[in-house]
Formats: C-alpha cells, sequence, structure tokens
C-alpha cells in the first residue's frame, strides 16, 4: 500500500528541511526521507567541522607568534588531536540534532529514515514502503570524488573530506592532492598543527579559477608558512610504501616523488544522484551526474525539482540554502525568481580567508567591456597592521559604462565578512559611487572599500 503526500523532500540538506517547513506551514502533508546524516555536508564534514578547526589551527598559529605581540608563553605549543577533533564533531552534533528536532517538531511531516528511489514521477520507494506526491523536490547533496585517472588509487588507503574529520594522530607528511579551496584549507590547517604537507595540483597554478595574482598571492601564503606546493603535476599516481603512499607527480622519471603518510584526495565533488532510479522517472542528468534544471530548478519532468549540489548550479551552502527560497517563493508567493540573478558569491576559508563576488579580472576582459580596476595591498588597512597581518590585496573590476562593480576580491584579515559591502551594493545595483561617498567605521577593513573605488581607473 502507497502512502501519498501533498509533497516528498529527499534528503536533508541545507534546503530541504527549510522547504518543509514553509510547505507544512501552507497546510500541505510532507515526507522528507533522509538515508544518513541530518543537515547535510555543511553540518556533518564540510563548513561546521572543518571551519572549527580552522579556528583551532589559528590558534595554534598566533600562539607560535605571541613573541611578536609582546606576550610569553612557556614551553612548546603542543596539538592533542583527538580533542580538537571532539571540539568539531561537538559543533556537528549539536547542529545536526537541532536539525532533527525542529524537522521532527512540525506539524503534518512525516520524517523518514531511509534510502529513497524512484519507481515512476510521482512515487518513490523507501525500503519496504512506496510513498506518492505530485511534488517532489531532490536536496541529496554530493561526495568528494574519486578520480579514476590516477593510477593506483584504489591501492592505497587516502582520507576524503569526510575520513579525514576522524583522524586520532597528526599525520608525519599529508599529501594533498588537489590546489583548490577544500584541498588548501586543510593544508594550512595541518601545517598550522605540525604536520609537514605537500599540495600537489595538476594544474600551473593553484585555484586556477582564480585570477593569476590571488594564486600567486594564496601560493606565497602558504609556502611561508612551510607548506610545499607542486604544480603542474602532469601524471600523478600512488602506490604503497613502507611509510605510507608514494605519490608521484610527474611522468619524467628523474622528478622526486614524495612520500607520504597519508594522502587526501581533493579533486572535486560528485553529486549523490547515481543510485536514486533517476532514469525510472525520466529526469535527465547532465555527464557529471548533477541533475539538469531550468531557471527556476524545475527539472525536465514537471512535479520533480532539484536542489543544492546536485543540481550543479552552485556548489556552496549559501547557494543551496538560495535554492529554497526561489523554489518556495516561486510556489507558494507568487514570484518568479531564477537562479540567473543570482550574484556568485563565495570564500576561501584559509587564514587569511579569500571573500570573491561576482566575475574574476580575466573573466570581466574576456567580456569586452570597457573597465575600470582598482587594487590596493592590505598593508594599506589600518585593521591588518595593528593585527600585524598585512597579507594580501583588495581588488574590485567595474563597467566603465555603467558604472557597476563587476567583481571584487579581498585576500586579506575578514575578507570574507569585508566582500558583503561589495555585494550588497551589486545586489542593490548601484552605481561604485555609492559606495566611494559611504562613511565606514574605522578602524576596520571595510573602511578602504570608499577609497578603493575612488580609485577606480581604465584597465
Amino acid at each position: 500500500m502507497s502512502r501519498r503526500f501533498d509533497a516528498i523532500i529527499i534528503g536533508a540538506g541545507q534546503a530541504g528541511p527549510p522547504l518543509a517547513g514553509r510547505l507544512t506551514a501552507a497546510g500541505m502533508t510532507v515526507a522528507l526521507v533522509e538515508r544518513h546524516l541530518f543537515g547535510g555536508t555543511c553540518v556533518n564534514t564540510g563548513c561546521m567541522p572543518t571551519k572549527t578547526l580552522v579556528a583551532s589551527a589559528r590558534v595554534a598559529h598566533q600562539a607560535r607568534r605571541a613573541a611578536d605581540y609582546g606576550v610569553l608563553l612557556n614551553g612548546e605549543v603542543g596539538i592533542d588531536l583527538p580533542r580538537v577533533m571532539a571540539r568539531a564533531h561537538k559543533v556537528s552534533e549539536t547542529s545536526r540534532g537541532n536539525v532533527e528536532r525542529w524537522l521532527e517538531g512540525m506539524p503534518h511531516i512525516t520524517v523518514l529514515r531511509g534510502h529513497a528511489r524512484f519507481e515512476s514521477a510521482d512515487t518513490l520507494r523507501v525500503d519496504d514502503q512506496t510513498i506518492t506526491a505530485p511534488r517532489i523536490f531532490i536536496n541529496v547533496g554530493g561526495r568528494a570524488r574519486v578520480p579514476d585517472d590516477m593510477p593506483g588509487v584504489g591501492d592505497i588507503d587516502y582520507l576524503t573530506n569526510t575520513s579525514i574529520l576522524q583522524l586520532a594522530e597528526l599525520p608525519r607528511h599529508l599529501a594533498v592532492i588537489g590546489g583548490s579551496y577544500i584541498g588548501l584549507e586543510y593544508a594550512q590547517m595541518f601545517r598550522r598543527f605540525g604536520s609537514e604537507v605537500t599540495v600537489v595540483e595538476r594544474q600551473s597554478r593553484l585555484i586556477a579559477r582564480e585570477d593569476e595574482d590571488v594564486s600567486a598571492a594564496v601560493r606565497e601564503m602558504l609556502e611561508a608558512e612551510g607548506v610545499t606546493v607542486r604544480t603542474g603535476a602532469e601524471c600523478i599516481a600512488f602506490a604503497r610504501h613502507a611509510e605510507g603512499t608514494v605519490v608521484k607527480v610527474d611522468c619524467r622519471a628523474d622528478d622526486k616523488d614524495i612520500v607520504a603518510s597519508h594522502v587526501l584526495l581533493a579533486v572535486g565533488r560528485r553529486p549523490n544522484t547515481d543510485d536514486l532510479g533517476l532514469e525510472q522517472a525520466g529526469v535527465k542528468t547532465d555527464q557529471h551526474g548533477n541533475i539538469s534544471v531550468d531557471d527556476s530548478l524545475v527539472t525536465n519532468v514537471p512535479g520533480i525539482w532539484a536542489m543544492g549540489d546536485c543540481n550543479g548550479r552552485g556548489a556552496f551552502t549559501h547557494t543551496a540554502y538560495n535554492d529554497f527560497e526561489i523554489i518556495a517563493a516561486n510556489l507558494l508567493d507568487g514570484e518568479q525568481r531564477r537562479v540567473s540573478a543570482r550574484i556568485p558569491g563565495y570564500a576561501l576559508f584559509t587564514d587569511p580567508p579569500l571573500g570573491r563576488v561576482g566575475m574574476t579580472e580575466a573573466q570581466a576582459r574576456a567580456s569586452g567591456r570597457p573597465l575600470l580596476i582598482s587594487k590596493r595591498p592590505m598593508s594599506r588597512v589600518g585593521r591588518a597592521v595593528e593585527r600585524d597581518e598585512t597579507r594580501g590585496f583588495m581588488k574590485v573590476v567595474a563597467d566603465a559604462d555603467t558604472r557597476r562593480i563587476l567583481g571584487a576580491a579581498i585576500l586579506g584579515v575578514s575578507g570574507d565578512e569585508a566582500i558583503h559591502g561589495v555585494l550588497d551594493l551589486m545586489n542593490a545595483d548601484q552605481p561604485y559611487d555609492t559606495l566611494k561617498w559611504a562613511v565606514p567605521i574605522h578602524p576596520t577593513v571595510s573602511e578602504l572599500l570608499p577609497t578603493l573605488v575612488g580609485d577606480l581607473k581604465p584597465a
């Protein structure tokens, strides 16, 4: 016998639970199915535990620099990794528990724990029962990609962003395969914990989607802390070794191999869509397994939506939540919200962090627009000088004709917070003159933004 609902939500990540709240508040009966941990990647293996670890690593780094600030500490700085991990796990467990209690306290909801698979466009099987609804929302997230083009990867013990959170001992030497956002955060983190760290990246520079000056500055920052960076690693391969794993990083026989005690694979993510029975519902996916959606997040099958990492329209917690907002506004509030209206913003949470919004300089130049560009070093920021954390810079790119900001990067202390001043201006569709004549608080990082846009010059 099949149970019928007004809506079914598959997955309790960042988009699923708030959507359940809106739908049940509108009087709909909702079934929410979760096969593993409530809260999704962010709560369990992403933002919350990793940024908790970043905070611990920063304390260790600052403690080692205490004498620079006239603070004297007795003895060496040590790391109790089990306690560090326990703190991160506690943060995750608390948030996960809050999500579960929130869902279970909602009226008109049935929470099912199990693996949902489509049997048709309106019917799912969850273990030994079937459920049906005219509206189905997929929020199944993603997982670490294990590359099949790196010889020997199946012969070694490797870590992902999930399993690394279970470490009880510090790696002697951590090899991070992948020089992008997740990999770089872990690289700096474990270097500050005391591990030897090598980052291996196939491309010619780190975080290659960013501008070259950003990539170079991030590399310089990491290398200054003792992280070894190997870019242009054309042939990456692995083999077992008495001390852990040999990582081969090039085709040339004379290139030096890396002998690592631990290997972290950080070469991208893949959506959790391969075991949902999407073919039974006729739902299309792209070559990467992402569920194809239109600008309002509807799939090719009427009555089925896809939210969050599994739709390929943004791999961030904030974009997943915005997916929920778009769907709820369109379905319940009579609006016509679109993903294409979203201004992309994100951060790299190294220390100092990189805050990014809109186009890179390279993208802006490729657009053919007449440009204005301004760039200032963080050494011109009073807050950075006071903290003796002057690495990095601010950069903003604007359209000379419309006087609108196209994009910005802030690599430096509080860059992940200060970037929101630019993001808000872009969302309001205001000319950069509005920011130029703002009066920000001193001493802050944001106080340099008016000066930055006031110095915009033809590129």
